[in-house]
Order: structure tokens, then sequence, then C-alpha cells
């Protein structure tokens, strides 16, 4: 292919060589970035290349079958990446029947009001943001009372578990709630972010138009379903 006739389509094309200079302004909006090529802009290359080599002294076979081979290489690649994406997004998504799961049972998500279980107290987690030197959970009943104090003492950051036996400070029956749930946690002199995780029952479920579906739990009001932790 001559240096005039590749000049000549890459300027049809939009690509600038280094070096090029322009003589002429034109008011015509390109099509596709510069910089890109794709399978019409390759086909064109090779028209031009085909038509314009020396008769005496064709275009190689190989190289052309090799260049070819190449291009569909990064075609079929692309293809592949763009159906891939589409199968994540579908894998990923929460059909109405899925959310629907939901309702009646028991999620672990942020919030501080607890539900005690049938056979009495209640199990919780906290996020902590680091390591803390001492963790406390305080458990309120329904006045504001505090019915129960748990130290889980030294933690790692991370999550944290505990299990309340339903009990108060005195053995007595603290009765299933709701109750309220404080934490707190401190590393020496220095507080430690923390997060208070509950088990609550799902209501209802709500699909919104756009967006994933909303939970309705009881003690915490709507909750996005993204900010459910566990499942029980």
């Amino acid at each position: 292919m001559t240096s005039t006739a590749m000049s000549s389509t890459l300027d049809n094309l939009g690509i600038k060589r280094a070096g090029a200079t322009t003589t002429a302004t034109t008011t015509k909006p390109a099509k596709k970035s510069a910089t890109t090529l794709d399978q019409g802009d390759f086909l064109q290359l090779l028209t031009a290349q085909l038509k314009n080599q020396d008769p005496f002294a064709p275009m190689d076979n190989t190289q052309m079958v090799a260049q070819m081979a190449q291009f569909s290489s990064v075609a079929g690649i692309s293809e592949m990446n763009t159906t891939l994406g589409a199968i994540a997004t579908k894998l990923n998504a929460t059909t109405p029947s899925d959310a629907m799961n939901y309702v009646g049972k028991t999620v672990l998500t942020q919030g501080n009001t607890a539900y005690g279980r049938a056979s009495g107290g209640l199990a919780g987690q906290i996020e902590l943001d680091g390591a803390a030197s001492d963790v406390a959970v305080t458990i309120a009943d329904a006045n504001g009372a505090v019915v129960k104090s748990l130290s889980l003492g030294s933690q790692q950051g991370g999550t944290v578990g505990y299990d309340w036996d339903g009990k108060t400070a005195d053995g007595k029956e603290a009765g299933a709630g709701p109750f309220t749930i404080s934490v707190s946690a401190m590393n020496g002199n220095t507080a430690v972010g923390s997060r208070s995780l509950v088990w609550a029952p799902v209501q209802s479920v709500s699909m919104p138009a756009t967006g994933s579906p909303v939970l309705t739990v009881a003690g915490l009001g709507q909750v996005q379903l993204s900010a459910v932790r566990s499942v029980g």
C-alpha cells in the first residue's frame, strides 16, 4: 500500500499521524474518537491496501491472514466481555419472588431495636472499625431502663458476636422486648467506631420502580436489601 493512499485513508477516518499538517478545515463532525478503530475501519484499511498494492510485489498472504486473525480475536474478546457483563448483572439482580422470600424471616442488619427469641434472650453483633481494649453492650427495656450490661472485654477489629440469656442483672426474666441496644468500644482512652447489628423480623417487602427492594423490618422501619448482613 502506498504512503499517499494510506495517508488518504487515515485522513478519511479522522486519524492524524505524527508530523502531519492540516491543509483544510472541515466542519463535518467526527463519527468516533480519532484514536478508535473498529471492524469497519479495519476493512477499509485492508481494502485500500489491496487496491493500492504493487502488482509486481503483492501483499504477503500470510501477513494478511495473521492481521485478520488478530482482529477477530480482539473482536471476540470484546463480545465475550459484553456477554459476561450481562450475565453478571443478571446474577446480581434480585427478582420480586426472591425479595418476597424475606417476609417472615429474621435478618441481621444495623439497628438498635431488638426482639427476644421465643426461647428467651437475644443475640446480636457489633462491627468494630479497629481493635478495642474494652467493648460493652447495654440492653434497655421499652421504658429505657437498663436490664443488662454485657462486657465483651478486648476485641480485634471486625465483627464481634454476643448472646444474652434474657435475664436481668438480678436473675429475673426480662420479657420479649422490644429492647434497645447500645454499644461502646474504647481502646484505652480513645473511642473506636462501632455499630450495633440486631436480628429483627421482616414484615413486608416493597419493590420500587427503580433501585433495589426495600424491606419493612419490625422496630427498624425500612431497610435496603443491600444492608442485610445475614438471614435467619
